[in-house]
C-alpha cells in the first residue's frame, strides 16, 4: 500500500510517502523553492517523493493531507458569526485556505496530466492536530504512550491531548483559537524585534542571556487549568479578528499579535535590528521560563490523568529544545519522543500515518530514529557536476577522506559537509551540515562573521557520539534529532567552549552508528586524534533553506570563507 502525505497551503509544507507503513522518502518544499517556510501547494516535493519511490501518481492508493475543514465546524462557525463585521482575520484566512483543499484534484490533474476524477477517491482529510500526534506516536517505539500536540494554530485547535495504543489515538482533550501557546511565544517574538516567520529560536537562544525579572508580569498573560490545559487573557493581544496570515505569495506571514495592553506593560517595541539591552534579555528568559511552565503544567497533568510512563511531543512549540531537555526531570514520564519534524512539516508524515495505522487499522511499522529521508546524489554524479563548473577537486576513499577533513578541522578551518540523503527537519543532523572543531574559542565568532552572518547571540550543536554523552552532559538520553537541550558538564565547558552556550548548555545530537555510519566514522577519526567525540555542527546554509543539491552547496561555499567542501567523496580546498 502506497499512501503520499501532504502539508500544503500551510508554512512549512512538504509531501512523505510510505509504502507498507515505512516512510520512504520525506521533504519540505523550501529545500526545492528555495524560500524559507514555502506555504503553497508541495508540487516539488510530491515530485520528488514520487520518483524516489519509483511510481506514478496513478499507482498511489492514497492522499492524505493534513487539514481537516470539517473540524469543529460548529465551534468554528459560532466564531465566525461573532465576527461578520470584522475582515481580515487569522481564522478567515485560514478558512480561505481550507476551501484551496477542495482543489487538491485539480492541483494533481495539472501536475500530472490525469483526471480529477481519478485523484478525487484516494484524498483523506486528517485534522491538524491528529496529524502532528500521528507524527509523534506511530514512529516512536511505545506500544503505548500518551501524546501532546502543541502551536500556533490549525483546524480551530492550538492544543490537543490524547492516548495512543498500538494503532489507535484517542483524543482526550482540546484548547480552541485563538488561547494558543504559540502564539503567545510568537507575540513577544514580534516584539523583541525579530519579526518573520519562525523567529522564535531567536528567543530561545537569548534567553540565557538575560534574568527571569519579568516572571510575573509574563505570566498574567496565561491562565493555568485545573484541568491541565490553559486560556490567556486576550486583553494583552491583538483582536483575533485584527490578525491576518498573509500566505498569497506562498510565504507566510503574520501580523502582529501584541495588543496596546502589551506595549504599556512591557514597553516600547525593540524594532529589528535595534540594540539589544539587558531588558530585551530579561523579558526573552521570563517568556521561556514560562513557556516551559505550561509545557511542564499540561504534561504533569497528562501523566496523572493517564498513568502513563511515556510521551510523544509534536506541534511547532515542540521545536522548544530547552523546554524538551526539562521534561523527563521534572514529570514522572520515563520516556520521551519527539519526530525529527516535529514542526509543521511533520503533518505530511503525520497525516500518511494516521490514515494507514488509525483510519486503515493497518500494523505500525518499526520506529523512526532516521531523519535522512531527502535528496542524494552519486559520487559520478557529483563529479560530472563538478567537472562541468570547471572546479578542481579529489575524490579520495573514506579514510583518507576523513582525515584531510579531521585535520583541515584542527588546523583551525571550517568544512561544509554534504553527505548522504538531506535531513528531513529543521535541523542539520550530518547530512547538510557545516562543521568546526569544538575545542576552537573562536570558531563560533567565525561561523557567525564569516558563513552564518546571523545573530552573535545564537549558539551552535555539538553532535556527539552516542557512548560518550555521560563524559560530556550531565543527563544521558537518545538524542538523535538534536530535539533536547541538556547542561554540560562544569569542567567540560573549557575543552568544548564553541559548543557550550552562554548558560552551560547544549542542543546535543546523539550519533550512532548503525544510524549515521559515515557521519559516526568522521566524528570518531577527530576523536582519536583530538580525544574529543564531538564536532561543532551548523546547518549548512546561508540565511537561506538548507542546501539540497550540489549546485547550492558549491554555491555556498564560494559565497562564503569556508576552508573545505566535501560533498560526497569529492573534496574541494580553497
Amino acid at each position: 500500500m502506497i499512501i503520499l502525505g501532504l502539508n500544503a497551503y500551510h508554512a512549512d509544507s512538504s509531501a512523505a510517502i510510505f509504502v507498507n507503513g515505512e516512510m520512504i522518502a520525506a521533504a519540505e518544499e523550501e529545500r526545492f523553492r528555495r524560500i524559507k517556510h514555502w506555504a503553497g501547494f508541495p508540487s516539488e516535493a510530491i515530485k520528488f517523493c514520487l520518483k524516489e519511490v519509483g511510481v506514478s501518481i496513478a499507482e498511489v492508493d492514497y492522499i492524505c493531507i493534513g487539514r481537516d475543514p470539517s473540524a469543529k465546524v460548529w465551534k468554528k462557525t459560532k466564531y465566525v458569526l461573532k465576527s461578520l463585521t470584522k475582515k481580515n482575520t487569522l481564522l478567515f484566512d485560514r478558512l480561505k485556505n481550507s476551501g484551496k483543499i477542495k482543489s487538491l484534484e485539480s492541483e494533481f490533474a495539472d501536475l500530472f496530466n490525469v483526471s480529477e476524477k481519478s485523484i478525487k477517491p484516494k484524498i483523506i482529510n486528517v485534522e491538524h492536530h491528529r496529524s502532528h500526534l500521528a507524527s509523534a506516536f506511530f514512529a516512536s517505539p511505545f506500544e503505548e504512550a500518551a501524546i501532546l500536540s502543541i502551536d500556533g494554530s490549525g483546524d480551530f485547535t492550538t492544543t490537543m491531548i490524547a492516548v495512543g495504543k498500538g494503532n489507535q489515538i484517542e483524543v482526550i482533550d482540546s484548547v480552541d483559537f485563538p488561547a494558543s501557546a504559540g502564539l503567545f511565544y510568537t507575540a513577544f517574538t514580534q516584539y523583541l524585534g525579530f519579526p518573520h516567520y519562525g523567529d522564535e529560536y531567536k528567543v530561545m537562544g537569548l534567553a540565557p542571556y538575560g534574568n527571569p525579572v519579568y516572571l510575573d508580569e509574563v505570566r498574567k498573560l496565561l491562565y493555568f487549568k485545573e484541568d491541565g490545559l490553559f486560556d490567556w487573557d486576550d486583553s494583552y493581544f491583538s483582536n483575533p479578528n485584527e490578525i491576518k496570515m498573509d500566505m498569497e505569495s506562498n510565504i507566510p506571514k503574520i501580523s502582529n499579535l501584541y495588543g496596546q495592553k502589551f506595549i504599556e506593560v512591557f514597553g516600547p517595541l525593540r524594532k529589528e535590528g535595534e540594540e539589544l539591552t539587558q531588558k530585551h534579555k530579561d523579558i526573552a528568559t521570563s517568556v521561556q521560563r514560562v513557556c516551559e511552565e505550561l509545557i511542564l503544567h499540561i504534561l504533569t497533568h497528562l501523566q496523572k490523568r493517564t498513568g502513563l510512563k511515556n510521551i510523544c511531543i509534536a506541534g511547532g512549540v515542540a521545536q522548544n529544545s530547552v523546554a524538551n531537555g526539562k521534561i523527563l526531570e521534572n514529570t514522572l514520564f520515563e520516556n520521551l519522543y519527539i519526530p525529527s519534524a516535529g514542526h509543521d512539516a511533520g503533518i505530511s508524515m503525520g497525516c500518511a500515518l494516521y490514515a494507514y495505522n488509525h483510519i486503515l487499522k493497518q500494523p505500525r511499522a518499526k520506529a523512526v530514529y532516521n531523519a535522512y529521508t531527502g535528496s542524494k546524489f552519486t559520487n559520478d554524479e557529483v563529479e560530472a557536476f563538478l567537472k562541468e563548473r570547471g572546479i578542481k577537486y579529489e575524490r579520495l576513499e573514506d579514510a583518507e577522506l576523513y582525515d584531510k577533513i579531521t585535520d583541515k578541522l584542527i588546523e583551525p578551518g571550517v568544512v561544509g559537509w554534504f553527505s548522504g540523503r538531506a535531513e528531513f527537519g529543521p535541523r542539520a543532523l550530518g547530512g547538510r551540515s557545516i562543521i568546526a572543531d569544538p575545542r576552537n574559542n573562536k570558531a563560533k565568532e567565525l561561523l557567525n562573521a564569516k558563513i552564518k552572518r546571523r545573530e552573535s547571540f545564537r549558539p551552535f550543536a555539538p553532535s556527539i557520539l552516542k557512548e560518550y554523552v555521560a563524559d560530556y552532559f550531565t543527563k544521558v538520553e537518545d538524542v538523535p534529532f538534536m530535539e533536547k537541550v541538556f547542561p554540560i558538564k562544569p569542567e567540560k565547558h573549557v575543552e568544548i567552549p564553541a559548543v557550550t552556550h552562554v548558560d552551560g548548555t547544549g542542543r546535543l545530537q546523539t550519533v550512532s552508528k548503525d544510524v549515521s555510519p559515515r557521519y559516526y566514522a568522521l566524528i570518531d577519526r577527530f576523536r582519536e586524534k583530538t580525544g574529543v567525540p564531538i564536532l561543532l555542527n551548523t546547518s549548512f546554509n546561508e540565511n537561506e533553506p538548507i542546501v539540497n543539491t550540489p549546485a547550492e552547496a558549491l554555491d555556498c561555499f564560494l559565497r562564503t570563507q569556508m576552508d573545505m567542501l566535501v560533498i560526497e567523496n569529492c573534496i574541494i580546498v580553497r
